[in-house]
């Protein structure tokens, strides 16, 4: 969906799929019509939609076209295998932030698509454009984009996403165990923190608004949230000790405001990161809470501290977090949308 205007990207799928699985179909919610069509050789694995341009997603393809009633193709590139159809597009007017899987596995591709060589002004016929002509490529012309490759895991990637503005991207390999935080400017990573010790699918990864907190959620039906930025509390430890005064037991989870700014708990080990295992630096989840185990689904920020979580059993759950102490969330709300009878 773009936005939260009337305009749908729609793939077939399903057991009885009314359009064809290799063919991208942009419905217009108001009309109660499709305005455009594309079609491809190959399944299309995903669809992105921004106010100027829309991108689909082939199992070792990423292609940008304009977002118009006759689509312009501006560029293709090429990617490891991506059966997950892994790509993240930022909505922001000032920087076109394209997300997706390297040549390599578990490499990152970033482009500013408001970015490019070798392209002029033409009339868009983007039905969102009134005054501004973006640049698109004049017949014949080879657009081309300055590429950032980030080597972000050893193992193939599972799960990535970006901000708002594009500014950051955070990844997940399928071992599940650490996410990471780019700057997508840079390259520079920001931050790695630990979901777990054990292999996970992390499902979803979203950041706040403002970009200071991601939650992720993972088959494990645990949701973490993590700290980006400077501490809210006072809280000196986060484990099972009791009293701040007893102080951390051997091996325990803490959070410790000397060596974690960020508020996110760590190993009361950390102070030795330069001779034990990288373990005991891993920065933990600030808070947590969980849903049904082993279902897909997907979770985000709401207002007031809360993060909501869809899952694929039909379930919506909303928790609340405290931005000062953290810890295990309190569940605001649950909701049942399917019956156990409903067809998949």
């Amino acid at each position: 969906m773009l936005f939260r205007c009337n305009y749908l990207a729609l793939v077939g799928g399903g057991k009885n799929p009314k359009y064809p699985p290799n063919k991208v179909i942009i419905w217009d919610d108001g009309r109660n019509k499709d305005v455009i069509e594309q079609e491809f050789r190959s399944e299309i694995k995903a669809v992105k939609l921004r106010r100027d341009k829309f991108v689909v997603v082939l199992v070792n393809k990423v292609i940008v076209y304009t977002f118009g009633l006759s689509p312009i193709q501006l560029h293709v590139f090429e990617t490891v295998d991506n059966d997950r159809g892994l790509v993240a597009l930022s909505s922001s007017d000032k920087h076109a932030m394209l997300i997706f899987p390297g040549r390599q596995s578990g490499h990152i591709q970033i482009v500013d698509l408001n970015n490019v060589a070798g392209v002029s002004s033409v009339q868009s016929s983007n039905p969102f454009t009134t005054s501004s002509q973006p640049k698109y490529p004049m017949p014949g012309a080879k657009p081309t984009a300055n590429i950032s490759i980030i080597p972000a895991h050893t193992s193939p990637l599972f799960c990535l996403v970006t901000n708002v503005d594009g500014s950051k991207c955070a990844s997940a390999s399928d071992k599940g165990t650490l996410i990471r935080v780019f700057d997508t400017g840079t390259s520079k990573l920001l931050h790695e923190f630990r979901r777990g010790v054990d292999r996970a699918e992390i499902y979803s990864i979203a950041f706040n608004s403002d970009s200071t907190r991601i939650c992720a959620g993972s088959d494990k039906g645990t949701v973490h949230i993590f700290n980006l930025e400077g501490a809210h509390g006072s809280k000196v430890y986060q484990g099972a000790v009791g009293s701040p005064s007893s102080g951390p037991q051997y091996g325990e989870v803490v959070q410790h405001h000397a060596h974690v700014p960020s508020g996110n708990r760590q190993s009361s080990l950390a102070f030795m990161r330069d001779l034990l295992p990288k373990y005991f630096s891993s920065a933990w989840s600030f808070a947590q809470f969980k849903v049904a185990a082993d279902c897909r689904c997907i979770c985000a920020f709401g207002s007031d501290n809360t993060v909501v979580v869809i899952c694929a059993d039909g379930s919506f759950y909303k928790f609340m977090f405290d931005q000062h102490k953290g810890g295990e969330c309190v569940r605001e709300s649950y909701s049942k949308f399917l019956k156990e009878s409903d067809d998949d």
